[in-house]
This record gives C-alpha cells, structure tokens and sequence, in this order.
C-alpha cells in the first residue's frame, strides 16, 4: 500500500531551524560581507638623534651641479641667416655676378616670358625656346622653356646657376608684353608658336656675321631710341 506522508519535510521547517541559528550560535549571525571598521592611527615616533658623525655620513647634502651659460645666439649676428646663406651660395656659383643681372628686375633687358632663349651647356647640345616661366628662388632660380622637335612639344627646366649651364643668351623679344606670369596656354594647339629652330638659327648667322665685323646695326634709328630693343642676343657667360 503506498505511503501518502512525503518523505522530505517542508520547507518551512527550515525557516524555522534558520530563525534558531542566532540563538544556538551568536558567532554565526555575523554576515558574509566583509565590514568597514574605523581605525585611528598611531602617532608616528619620530626616530632617534643620531650622532654627529654618523649624520654626517647618512645625510650629505645635494651636490652642486655646475651649469654653463647658454651658446651665443647667431640671431644677434645674423638677423636673416636664410638671405646670407643664398648670398654666399650665389656668390660661389656666380662669381662674375653676370646671370644675378641678367635676371634682376631692376635690368632694362631681363628677360621676360615669352622671349626665346638659347642655353648652352659644358656637356651636350644647346636647347632653346620660349620662355614659359622664370622662378626666382635665389640659388634655385630657374626659367622654363619650350620648343618642339620633331613635331614634339619638348619643355625644359634650366637652373640658371648651375654648373653645367655655359650661356644663357635672349634670341629674340616677344613682340608684346605679356600679361601673365607663366604662358602655359602655350601648351595648347591653338597657341601653340611650334619650332623656333629656325629663328635661332638666323640669330647665330647674325651674330657670326657681327663678330667678324662683316656688318653693324640693322636699324639705327630703332638703336637710337631704344638699344635694349635693336640689340638682340643679350646674354650672361
């Protein structure tokens, strides 16, 4: 015959063993979580006297660290230390101070974009074209010039101050000023001006024929007025 009784008690008989835990065992009722328990500090003892020759010995005093006084500034010398260092490089790459003048702007014949020029080089065949840009950097100063060969459009940056640069000659002035800085609309097919090999090559047939003394001036009256104009082939060696 099956027992009805259950076999484990109720619970609620263990609520009340548990309700009996604090008066069986007081140490039991403390809780689990740890407690915060307001300490005072001890008073700190200061330590003893020591002895004059044992101080000495443990407490030396800081060293003295010997100091310098700063470098000389070479602000107060060289207020523009940039502007004297191009100097100095300019003055050992022109020493003649010839390509300085052909490209200062106070010169009545500087030459301007749109003229053609004619470059000679130490090593390699000369290039000449028309001047499409001049940037003045100092010791990196450098002109621009286009030309085309062999119906290719062909540009070329020249430092005017480099080594391997012998001459820089101006061929022929530009019929007007132009009013722009840099004609890179040359580039264009419709601008484009094409070769100049052959008014370069009647610039050095002229100037052959004028070294030898063979001819003069072509127009005097124009020399007279304006020499810059009438003499072509302005140049720095």
């Amino acid at each position: 015959m099956a027992c009805t009784k259950p076999i484990h008690s109720p619970l609620h008989q263990w609520h009340n063993i548990l309700r009996a835990l604090p008066t069986l065992y007081p140490t039991s009722a403390r809780p689990l979580s740890t407690t915060s328990q307001t300490t005072t500090p001890k008073p700190r003892i200061p330590p003893p006297r020591l002895p004059a020759n044992i101080s000495q010995k443990v407490f030396t005093p800081p060293k003295k660290i010997k100091t310098y006084p700063p470098p000389p500034s070479t602000r107060n010398h060289h207020p523009f230390a940039i502007a004297s260092i191009n100097e100095a490089h300019i003055a050992t790459l022109d020493p003649t101070g010839a390509r300085t003048r052909l490209f200062s702007r106070s010169n009545p014949d500087v030459p301007r974009v749109g003229d053609i020029l004619l470059t000679t080089f130490t090593t390699g065949d000369p290039f000449s074209g028309i001047c499409l840009n001049i940037r003045r950097r100092g010791p990196d100063t450098a002109i621009l010039l286009r030309n085309r060969l062999l119906t290719v459009g062909v540009e070329m940056w020249i430092k005017i101050y480099s080594p391997k640069v012998r001459s820089i000659e101006v061929v022929e002035r530009a019929v007007k000023r132009a009013r722009r800085a840099r004609l890179y609309y040359l580039r264009k097919p419709k601008h484009d001006r094409g070769s100049v090999e052959g008014v370069v090559e009647e610039y050095l047939k002229r100037r052959r024929l004028l070294r030898s003394g063979a001819v003069g001036v072509r127009e005097p009256a124009a020399s007279a007025k304006n020499p810059s104009a009438a003499r072509k082939g302005v140049g720095a060696r």
